[in-house]
């Protein structure tokens, strides 16, 4: 976890980054007119970098709380280590603009979540596919449920233009009368999931890793049949060099075992964000608490935290377990990572002391960043949210509220944002771009509801400190957009 998220340029930043590259390689002599160009591989080792094409999507790269993430990122990254160059991820607007880089020699390799299909092979090679992913029909639950593709006629139904999904629809639909279905360009899969869920359209055509994406915040989405054949998620490589297609090519057979990790850490729910019963806490306050609670409440009295709010987060985070490790590598009883833990003083992660004592000291430097006229408790929320996705992302869920009319003053306001950034419409117009905003506001639930049983099974057994646990207000301070507006 971090303090702030980095900001992801924009589309014109990004081709101006990828410009600078070009002129760069121009200036080496790298860059030829036709055969006499050198190979991908060649560049990027004269250049100093691999320029990767992507896009800002969750099945792509991503700003987390820790900077840049996804499952394309991660795999780019370790294949730059395997061939021992950096990476330079240039971010792109859309799956054709990927394409159209690697085409035209202005970016090494497509990362993108990308499918092969036939047209997108007239325009660049592909390496190996590194996983197939099952095709779905999908659609609300409080619809009839479309058996067959033939229910889906006299329907609303639509596809991404130009995608395997839309293939496979159109070499299914022939024989159905009275099919019809849309070809919507310049969307996401995630997008037209979205409509689905608002009842804009009844079905929709999306991929296994689509559907999971949305399980959090659009769970009643449903599958409703099965397409035959599977999407081929590949990497976008340059036409007739041999060279990088090899060395991806052994890349992806070698890195093979390792994909169902990947898989599970982007596209299965995180266990930490169930919210365990009262009862459970209770009796985990009894049998494991102890231990901690001098940590807690030393560390409560030097960052001027409740520490009944810290060990709250504890147990959210790890359930009060000191050797808890997850899938992207944080651990311990606050969950840091290596990074948080060496700003904040942390030697050993799994020491219950040093990651209570740094996950206090994380949460007063975010308390910080808040504006001062936020007034408690809305202030500890946002807190808790940046806590958990980073300030930036938290600063551009209120940004949309206040764009919306709302209050970014206002924890239930900005919690309706921030579950957002996961939907394109809306990460589209965030600053820092797509965040799994639902986490942040379900982690902020869990600890408001861990709180308040701690706050009547565990008195304050030592003087307060600095700053009393939450209370709200008689009167809110005016925001940001209601001075403005007087």
């Amino acid at each position: 976890m971090a303090p702030t998220s980095p900001t992801l340029p924009p589309a014109p930043r990004a081709f101006a980054l990828l410009g600078r590259a070009v002129l760069a390689l121009l200036a080496l002599g790298l860059l030829g007119t036709c055969s006499d160009r050198p190979g991908a591989l060649t560049q990027a080792r004269q250049l100093g970098a691999l320029i990767v094409a992507t896009r800002n999507s969750p099945t792509a790269y991503f700003l987390g709380a820790n900077g840049p993430e996804g499952p394309e990122c991660d795999l780019a990254t370790r294949f730059g280590k395997a061939i021992g160059v950096p990476v330079r991820f240039v971010l792109l607007p859309s799956a054709e603009a990927v394409l159209d880089a690697v085409a035209t020699g202005r970016a090494h390799l497509g990362a993108a979540g990308l499918v092969i299909t036939p047209q997108w092979q007239r325009t660049v090679a592909f390496s190996r596919p590194y996983q197939r992913v099952p095709l779905h029909v999908v659609y609300h639950q409080k619809s009839p449920r479309p058996a067959a593709l033939a229910a889906l006629a006299g329907r609303r139904v639509a596809v991404v233009s130009g995608t395997a999904h839309a293939l496979a629809l159109r070499a299914l639909s022939g024989g159905v009368p009275d099919l019809y279905y849309a070809e919507v360009p310049s969307v996401d899969t995630l997008d037209l999931l979205d409509r689905v869920w608002d009842g804009e359209l009844d079905a929709t055509v999306a991929d296994r890793n689509e559907l999971a994406l949305t399980h959090s915040y659009h769970p009643e989405l449903r599958v409703a049949f099965d397409f035959p054949g599977m999407d081929e998620l590949a990497w976008a490589l340059p036409r007739g060099d041999p060279a990088i297609a090899a060395r991806a090519n052994g890349f992806l057979a070698w890195i093979e075992n390792d994909m169902a990790a990947l898989i599970r850490r982007y596209y299965t729910p995180d266990e930490r964000f169930d919210n365990a019963g009262a009862r459970t806490l209770v009796r985990d306050a009894q049998d494991r608490l102890p231990a901690l609670r001098e940590d807690f409440e030393s560390s409560a009295r030097e960052s001027g935290e409740d520490w009944r709010l810290l060990a709250a987060i504890g147990y959210q985070e790890s359930r009060w377990q000191p050797a808890v490790i997850s899938a992207t590598g944080v651990r311990g009883i606050m969950m840091l990572t290596a990074d948080t833990a060496a700003t904040y003083g942390v030697a050993d992660r799994s020491d219950p002391t040093q990651s209570i004592r740094g996950g206090a000291r994380f949460l007063a430097a975010i308390r910080q960043t808040i504006p001062a006229r936020i007034p408690e408790p809305d202030r500890t929320w946002l807190a808790l949210a940046a806590y958990n996705i980073g300030y930036g992302h938290v600063e551009d869920a209120r940004v949309l509220a206040e764009t919306a009319g709302k209050d970014p003053d206002s924890w239930q306001d900005v919690r309706e944002f921030l579950q957002r950034l996961a939907q394109e419409p809306y990460y589209s117009r965030a600053k820092r771009g797509y965040a799994r905003g639902w986490e942040a506001a379900r982690f902020v639930d869990n600890v408001r509801s861990y709180l308040d049983v701690l706050n009547q099974i565990a008195p304050q057994a030592t003087p307060p400190p600095k700053v009393r646990a939450p209370q709200r207000p008689a009167a809110r301070p005016p925001s940001r957009r209601a001075r403005r507006a007087g």
